[in-house]
């Protein structure tokens, strides 16, 4: 038997999130263009990650503590592990990931894994700038990306964490 799909939604400061749910964790968060149409089908799952969210957009909150179920890789998995070590407020680079996970050539694999990430902000890809210190690919788009950071105010620059 399939697991029941949760719904909830949000319009936060940078526009509609959509925000999904197994009975186990949050599986995908996402920016959408217009106030979603699918109806709201809530559990305690997704009505806690709104109020995690509604906390972070007011600055009330660093870090979430709501339950994760995203789905893919094991590599995949590793590397979203280790965008949730990232520190608010600090960036790190697709190199420095890959030099955590024990192989610094896969930078490539490592920037693919985090453009797939499922759980925008709570899986802080935003955190990821290029090497350089220059802001590099958001799924969401750079706006959207950089309005994460300078709430976060986190320098462009690469940190170690």
């Amino acid at each position: 038997m399939q697991d029941q799909t949760y719904y909830t939604y949000l319009q936060s400061p940078i526009g509609w999130i959509e925000i999904e749910s197994s009975s186990v964790g949050i599986t995908s968060l996402r920016f959408t263009e217009s106030e979603p149409q699918r109806e709201k089908i809530e559990n305690k799952i997704t009505l806690q990650c709104k109020t995690e969210l509604e906390e972070y957009f007011r600055k009330e909150r660093k870090q979430f503590s709501v339950s994760l179920a995203p789905e893919g890789s094991e590599f995949q998995q590793k590397v979203w592990k280790a965008l949730n070590e990232i520190p608010y407020g600090t960036t790190t680079s697709y190199g420095k990931i890959a030099e955590i996970l024990g192989d610094p050539h896969a930078v490539r694999a490592v920037g693919k894994a985090n453009g797939s990430n499922p759980i925008a902000i709570i899986v802080p890809c935003h955190r990821v700038i290029g090497a350089s210190g220059n802001l590099t690919g958001y799924a969401w788009g750079l706006d959207k990306k950089q309005w994460l950071l300078k709430l976060e105010q986190a320098a462009f620059q690469t940190t170690l964490f």
